[in-house]
């Protein structure tokens, strides 16, 4: 028997990338916000990361695991906590 699928994009996903435990998910599209998951319950983590202008075509977490940087249509790169779903500083332009 199949788990439940990941559910929340509107549009296509251009990113995913698992944390280096492979505990968390991170995805990413065309509707512009980051998702993160948890893998065992397929449950999203916290409201959804916002702040890219646009589609958001790359993710990728630090080799710890504690933040992800994402690359968006916008020309810039954000960088988020992975614990508290926030942003560190300004985006990088």
């Amino acid at each position: 028997m199949r788990g439940p699928a990941l559910k929340g994009h509107t549009d296509t996903v251009q990113s995913v990338v698992f944390s280096p435990d492979g505990r968390m998910l991170a995805t990413a599209g065309y509707d512009a916000p980051i998702k993160l998951w948890d893998v065992r319950s397929r449950k999203q983590i916290g409201a959804p990361l916002g702040g890219h202008a646009g589609t958001v075509g790359s993710v990728a977490f630090a080799p710890d695991g504690r933040t992800l940087a994402s690359g968006g249509a916008d020309e810039t790169v954000r960088l988020w906590s992975a614990r508290t779903q926030r942003q560190l500083g300004r985006p990088l332009r």
